[in-house]
């Protein structure tokens, strides 16, 4: 097969209907059928990349290999596909507006006045095109963040016009997903908000190919007969996409409405086997009949929003379905906890995971948290600042070094067992400048770290500005801190963990960004699994 073909997927109606998860579902049958798919995430907004948002602004920042800080969306692709993103596979209007002006300062526009159209639409539709020119993919999808009808959104809806046209027939169509509400007092579902968003694609010169409906309620034959007439489509592109129990049902979900069918058929490509999803079953069996159920108490401090820590709730879900286990995660605000207060919160847990994080709110609740860990003996696994609490709880409590703290913190701290890296001193840029990406760490054999990964050699994703003071190795080692996994270049530590305690660990680096259904994350696998044999006992 020579040329590769393009899906772009649009919403309408409302925000937050599940494009991300559509694209992963599609993608996955796609693949499942033999064919290589990738999966990119063109973002609106002007922030270059969601690196310097709030949390709760846009849920958690996802990283990729290369460092590239993402939508969340990316983790979606990756756990569904089991490949890695990287920085070509999202792209805000910050990054192409950035691009853009650039190329105009340095005069490669010859004079011309810049304008929207063509220079920023060319830009897009160059990158809509990267993926697909590396040779590497038989089908890209595009998912276009935001709704039909924004402002912001405008110049991709344009960019995806003017390529549909250029790629020509066959080579590129578009998924329109949509939401059809239910109204309780008629007790019927309406079809209007539908209509008036396929109007407004089509205003842009834009003609949907399949209709994907969000519904919390059956499409009926003659509702469907409906959606496709009056928004010039097939009848059997109409495809319900009815609310699931977990995400991880979309794909057969999608499969049984025949998306993955329609989509090839207007591809005019081979519709070669049937998707193999053998694997993905029998992850979701065990998901769905778990043999134990544990409890592990989330600590975090932007626990308000689920999003905000999606990749981890995400690795429970696999790790809990390799160990047949349910996991029940109880979110549990840093801020609120204290001496009086940790007791009654996290007595009854299974397991402890403090979270990653930025600034000192909350971090007094971390580290109080820490200690009940290590004293109640209870699994505890510390991720990013999870793991920089852990050290200094370890200098207060266990060497009696009252005031320690991480420099973050506390400039002034006696004791700066966290301090903040040496080549992040002189940074005052914030997006994009921290430790980010894949790196390597050298385990130590006969440590509890060792014995999860079983090797010695790992690389993971990292995004932090603060590390461990090696100026306190030695003490903290002497005092019984095992510092288990170290960077080979550059001499940081990455693991730690305590020997006399059932399971006891914390890395610098985010696990949860790895964890794939194919390959649900060693770490998280082996924490649930201390959780059961805790319970157990």
């Amino acid at each position: 097969m020579n040329q590769t073909k393009y899906i772009f997927v649009t919403g309408g109606v409302s925000s937050s209907l599940g494009k991300g998860i559509i694209a992963a579902s599609l993608a996955k049958l796609l693949q499942a059928r033999g064919y290589r798919t990738a999966i990119q995430k063109f973002d609106p907004y002007i922030n270059v990349d969601p690196g310097t948002l709030n949390p709760y602004e846009h849920g958690e920042c996802y990283v990729t290999d290369d460092g590239a800080e993402t939508d969340l969306d990316l983790g979606h692709y990756e756990r569904f596909l089991n490949v890695p993103t990287s920085q070509a596979n999202n792209v805000t209007t910050g990054r192409v507006y950035l691009s853009v002006i650039e190329k105009e300062r340095r005069g490669e526009f010859l004079g011309k006045t810049v304008q929207v159209v063509p220079h920023i639409t060319n830009e897009i539709k160059e990158r809509m095109q990267q993926l697909g020119k590396t040779g590497d993919y038989d089908i890209v999808i595009t998912e276009i963040g935001g709704t039909v009808g924004d402002i912001e959104s405008l110049p991709y809806i344009e960019s995806v016009r003017q390529l549909v046209w250029e790629l020509g027939e066959n080579n590129g169509i578009v998924i329109h997903l949509t939401l059809v509400p239910y109204l309780a007092a008629a007790g019927e579902l309406k079809t209007k908000p539908t209509q008036h968003s396929v109007k407004t694609l089509m205003e842009s010169g834009i003609k949907a190919d399949i209709l994907v409906c969000r519904t919390e309620h059956e499409l009926s034959s003659d509702l469907r007969q409906k959606l496709a007439l009056f928004c010039n489509v097939k009848k059997e592109a109409v495809i319900q996409s009815i609310d699931a129990s977990t995400i991880y049902d979309v794909p057969n979900l999608m499969l049984e409405e025949g998306l993955d069918r329609v989509a090839l058929k207007k591809l005019d490509l081979a519709e070669k086997n049937n998707p193999d999803l053998k694997q993905w079953n029998e992850f979701l069996f065990k998901l769905k009949n778990p043999k134990h159920t544990v409890n592990i108490g989330l600590v975090g401090k932007y626990v308000e929003l689920q999003d905000s820590y999606k990749s981890i709730l995400e690795a429970f879900i696999h790790a809990g379905a390799v160990n047949e286990t349910k996991v029940n995660v109880i979110s549990i605000h840093s801020e609120y906890l204290d001496e009086q207060t940790a007791a009654k919160k996290l007595s009854g847990l299974d397991g402890i995971l403090v979270a990653p994080g930025f600034g000192g709110r909350g971090i007094e609740g971390k580290i109080e948290t820490v200690r009940f860990a290590r004293e109640n003996k209870i699994p505890f696994f510390g991720i990013c600042l999870g793991m920089q609490m852990a050290v200094i709880e370890f200098a207060r409590n266990v060497l009696g070094w009252k005031d320690a703290n991480s420099t973050e913190m506390n400039e002034s701290t006696p004791y700066p067992v966290i301090n903040i890296m040496e080549e992040q001193k002189n940074i005052t840029d914030m997006g994009g400048t921290m430790r980010l990406g894949a790196w390597k760490c050298h385990l130590t054999e006969d440590t509890l770290a060792y014995s999860i990964y079983n090797k010695a050699d790992i690389l993971e994703r990292h995004r932090h500005r603060y590390e461990f003071n090696g100026k306190y190795l030695n003490e903290m080692q002497e005092a019984g801190l095992v510092t288990s996994g170290v960077n080979p270049d550059t001499g940081l530590v990455e693991v730690i963990e305590l020997k006399d305690h059932p399971f006891f660990i914390g890395v610098q680096y985010h696990p949860e960004y790895k964890s794939t259904v194919a390959n649900p994350h060693p770490l998280f696998v082996s924490f649930v699994k201390a959780a059961v044999k805790k319970k157990s006992e």
